[in-house]
């Protein structure tokens, strides 16, 4: 069951690296990053949130709850 989760948090963190990635190519970031030289606000909780569901993921995926002691 922890492996189909990690699965599913991987997938949603894959997504959100595509729609921060997309958000980063927009024109509200460019401006942005013209005045600020930082993208926006959004793009960054969209590329950071992808960052740590897709590792959170990955890693309930390869390494599943096993049996200690």
């Amino acid at each position: 069951m922890r492996r189909i989760a990690g699965i599913a948090v991987l997938v949603v963190g894959i997504i959100l690296l595509g729609w921060g990635l997309s958000a980063s190519d927009s024109i509200g970031s460019g401006f942005s990053r013209l005045f600020t030289g930082a993208p926006t606000d959004k793009t960054v909780f969209l590329l950071v949130g992808g960052i740590v569901l897709s590792a959170v993921g990955a890693g309930a995926a390869l390494y599943p709850a096993g049996k200690t002691g």
